[in-house]
């Protein structure tokens, strides 16, 4: 089969497209011949080396996708070979098959075609983990998302929408538009104001009740300015940094909390816990059309290239797919 490899780490013309081994289904496992995969920024970094997968995962990037079962290894029950699936996975989306753990594997949602289907389970495991799962957000409260153009933002705002809460996102302004289309209330240009006191404003000085972050060290202490009391703040990512001061005191007069948590390197039995709630609480609502994934565009998988060049100028709203076949 063919993979996107990385021989020597580096810019977007570092994924060379070549021929590996093709995989083969462990215990507990089975090999989905891929239609898609969908571009995340952990991709970016592990091309750059900077994140490398955990270990035991394909070497190639790619965590998530959407294809067919060819095979099925020992201990599985459930799946059948041509059943069509999309995957959670540790990383080798990027490639013609990949063997995954079947707790990872969930059925494409009715009214969701097979390609499309792989810009949702990297995205719907992260927010539901961490907005629902994690923080609690609950029907009336306001969560803020950061970066709310992007796929994990994207899916944020349908979620917490059809939960029944107000959703404040920050973008860049030209993706206002489409980000109120799809639910969110209230849009902040983050170069242009200052979301705390934006937030501030909309909630007539509550604060958000919970914040979905994806920049770390630099909004650490802006984004506890942000919140309610008793608010809850969820850090994903650190495109700010990974080092930043925290004044428990103010966290203290809030009664907040801060959390910080990452989904690829989870152990086994928890990801197939969280592909289980996602099955039985999101996927319901995909299906009812209530949230849906947001496909920016989609690549040929050999132009992988372009689309991390896409995916860094931040010009995209939703996800970059990139499609086999």
């Amino acid at each position: 089969m063919h993979a996107m490899t990385i021989p020597e780490p580096g810019g977007p013309d570092a994924l060379v497209w070549a021929e590996v081994p093709d995989p083969e289904p462990g215990p507990g496992e089975v090999v989905v011949h891929v239609r898609a995969s969908a571009v995340n920024r952990a991709d970016l970094l592990q091309r750059q080396g900077h994140y490398p997968p955990p270990p035991g995962a394909p070497a190639y990037p790619g965590l998530e996708c959407s294809g067919v079962v060819g095979a099925i290894g020992p201990d599985v029950t459930g799946w059948a070979v041509g059943q069509e699936v999309c995957a959670l996975l540790a990383g080798g989306g990027y490639a013609e098959r990949v063997a995954v753990p079947a707790g990872q594997l969930l059925p494409v949602p009715a009214g969701v075609d097979l390609v499309e289907a792989a810009a949702l389970p990297e995205v719907a495991c992260t927010v539901w983990s961490n907005v629902v799962r994690l923080a609690g957000l609950a029907k009336g409260e306001t969560l803020l998302v950061q970066g709310g153009g992007s796929g994990i933002g994207t899916f944020a705002v349908q979620l917490g929408t059809a939960l029944g809460a107000t959703v404040v996102v920050t973008a860049r302004a030209a993706k206002h538009e489409r980000l109120r289309e799809l639910g969110a209330t209230h849009a902040i240009d983050y170069r242009e104001q200052d979301f705390v006191e934006e937030v501030r404003r909309v909630t007539d000085g509550r604060g958000a009740d919970v914040i979905l972050d994806i920049m770390g060290a630099s909004y650490l202490a802006r984004n506890v300015a942000a919140l309610a009391t008793g608010g809850r703040l969820v850090v994903i990512g650190m495109q700010g940094g990974r080092k930043a001061e925290l004044d428990l005191g103010a966290l203290l007069a809030k009664r907040a909390s801060v959390a910080a948590t990452a989904l690829r390197s989870r152990p086994l039995a928890e990801k197939a816990a969280i592909v289980a709630g996602v099955r039985d609480q999101v996927w319901p609502l995909v299906a009812a059309g209530a949230v849906r994934p947001v496909v920016d565009r989609r690549l040929p998988m050999p132009e992988a290239a372009e689309a991390h060049r896409l995916v860094e100028s931040n010009d995209h709203v939703g996800k970059v797919l990139l499609t086999l076949g």
